[in-house]
Formats: structure tokens, C-alpha cells, sequence
């Protein structure tokens, strides 16, 4: 069984190195030419570090962070060589990583909950939010056939209602998962399509309810009264539901992605970040500035189009593969 486990892990790890190979090949390639015919880490050397940085999406602020912890070095060691730099970017990166993203985790798992007042089980709820378009209804189906396969049992509740696409999408990842799937004539009120997925989990003994919600962000008084208006209903049936509020954010936007995870955590309380697309960019270090900028975990990554190409991010693999 481990020689098994070894295999995956071989070929997720195989599947991470592809997906962040367009990212890592622009960094050091703008890396070296910012380089170029020095030996020495100076303060141009630094510079020209912070302009490839910020160019590859790492964000101004968390940018500065990192030069300003390698300039702490460099005045500690007297003397850093360029063919060092390498090594001490990959550390600081993953010290920066390391102060949100606590774990180390390697598996989809959900954390053991209590039961409700009455002795039923209490399912594990997960409110998905996101614009349209990042792949937030693509990563629901790619999470639930992941769960699925850990041995839960899992019902999707589609309160996207706002467009006939986003219910329908959701049914197709439902058919190809073969999970339950709740949902409502489009134009309902997702409150009540969130309360009836609650409910009907319930009565199913679920371990995992997911809940799509609409990708609006035309008005952030709006979305946050929606998305507060279906937490309220959602506690009607499981007290401190939802668990988990996840955040999806397509990686291949750069610093649009910086400006939604902005709005969507001053509407909500964001409490997990996915990051997807990150295969057919070279936008890889916008999950290097998003975690650390917003303080939140980057809970799984995006790297490629099929159903087991969504991974559990694990820092030291994404470092590994990142300066591989």
C-alpha cells in the first residue's frame, strides 16, 4: 500500500512540476538577466530583484517583505555571491508561505465534528465563493469526486441561481461525481436552496455539503448581504455552519486576482483559498503575494484541466517544484 501511496504522490508531485513550469521558466529567465555579469548581491542586484518580483505577480508589498529580508542577510553575512541568491530567495519564500499556511498537507480531508442538539451527525459545510469565470464551479466537482473517494459521503447545493449555466454546470459535475445534487428553478432564492441542501444532508447522513453561491461583485453591499443572508438560513438547520468559506481565484489573472480576493474578504469572511489555473500561466508567484498579503491559507491549487489535477497545496512541494 505505501509503494502504492509512493506512486501517487510521484506522479501529483510529476503533475505540480508541469503546472508551475511556465511561472518558474519566466521568473528565472528574468532572474538571470537581472544577474547578468554580477557576482556579488549589491543593492542593483536588489533592484533588479524586486522589479522580477513584482513582474512576476508577487505583489509590491510582499516583494518588499522578501527584499528586505534578503538585504537583512546580506548586511549579516557581509558577502552573498548571485549563485547563493537561489537558495536564499527559495528559503525566504518558504518562510513567508510558512506563516500562513501552518500544515503540511498532502490529503483531502475534512476535520471531525461534533453531532447536533439532537445526536444526528453534523456534516462538514463548505460555501464556495468567486467571480464567474475562475473555475469555481469546476473546482466544486473536482473537490466533491475528491472526497468521494476519501469515503464520504457528499451533496452539492447549487445557489448560483442567478444564471441557468451555473446550475447546470453544477449537474454535470454531480452526474460525472454520482454525488446528490439539490438545487431550485433558476431565479430562486439561494438562502432557500442553501437551507434545503442543509436539511436534505441531514436526512442523508452526509460527512460534506458543498454550496455554490453566485459570482457577483457589481455591488459589494449586495454580496454581502446575500452571501450573509445564506449563512443565517444555513444556521437554521446546523448551528455554526458554514465551516469553511473558500475562496476560488483564478491564478492566471495576476493582480485582478489580488483586487477579488480584496473584495470578497471585506463582504465575508474568507477562510480558505483555492488557486486555479495555474497550469497555462506564468502568474504562478500570485500565490506566493495572495497568502501572505491576505493572511489566509492556500488550501488547493489548480494545475491542470483533469478531475485529479486539483492538489492539496502543500508549501514545501510548491517551493520544491517552484525552484526545481
Amino acid at each position: 500500500m505505501s509503494f502504492l501511496k509512493n506512486i501517487f504522490s510521484k506522479e501529483k508531485k510529476e503533475t505540480l512540476d508541469k503546472g508551475l513550469e511556465k511561472s518558474k521558466e519566466s521568473f528565472f529567465g528574468k532572474l538571470s538577466k537581472a544577474v547578468a555579469g554580477k557576482s556579488k548581491v549589491d543593492d542593483d542586484v536588489l533592484d533588479n530583484l524586486e522589479e522580477v518580483l513584482v513582474a512576476s505577480d508577487v505583489g509590491v508589498n510582499t516583494t518588499l517583505k522578501i527584499i528586505t529580508r534578503i538585504e537583512e542577510r546580506v548586511a549579516r553575512d557581509k558577502y552573498v555571491g548571485t549563485d547563493e541568491l537561489n537558495k536564499i530567495l527559495r528559503e525566504e519564500i518558504a518562510s513567508l508561505l510558512s506563516e500562513t499556511n501552518k500544515g503540511n498537507e498532502t490529503e483531502f480531508k475534512i476535520p471531525n465534528l461534533t453531532t447536533n442538539k439532537d445526536g444526528s451527525k453534523k456534516p462538514y459545510v463548505i460555501m464556495v465563493v468567486g467571480i464567474n469565470g475562475v473555475g469555481k464551479t469546476t473546482t466544486i466537482g473536482k473537490l466533491a469526486s475528491q472526497f468521494k473517494k476519501q469515503g464520504l459521503k457528499v451533496v452539492l447545493g447549487a445557489a448560483d441561481t442567478f444564471r441557468a449555466a451555473a446550475i447546470d454546470q453544477l449537474q454535470v459535475w454531480a452526474d460525472r461525481t454520482d454525488v446528490p445534487i439539490i438545487k431550485q428553478e433558476m431565479g430562486s432564492d439561494p438562502a432557500s436552496v442553501a437551507f434545503d441542501t442543509l436539511a436534505s444532508a441531514v436526512t442523508q447522513n452526509a460527512d460534506v455539503v458543498i454550496i455554490d453561491t453566485a459570482g457577483r461583485l457589481h455591488n459589494k453591499v449586495n454580496l454581502m448581504n446575500e452571501l450573509t443572508k445564506i449563512k443565517r438560513v444555513m444556521q437554521k438547520v446546523i448551528d455554526d455552519a458554514p465551516h469553511e468559506v473558500l475562496l476560488v481565484l483564478d491564478g492566471s489573472t495576476g493582480q485582478n486576482a489580488f483586487e477579488q480576493a480584496k473584495q470578497f474578504t471585506l463582504a465575508t469572511e474568507v477562510t480558505s483559498l483555492a488557486v486555479t489555473k495555474l497550469d497555462g500561466t506564468a502568474k504562478g508567484g500570485v500565490v506566493i503575494g495572495i497568502s501572505d498579503q491576505f493572511k489566509i491559507p492556500v488550501k488547493y491549487i489548480g494545475v491542470g484541466e483533469g478531475i485529479d489535477d486539483l492538489q492539496v497545496f502543500n508549501k514545501h512541494e510548491f517551493v520544491d517544484s517552484f525552484f526545481k
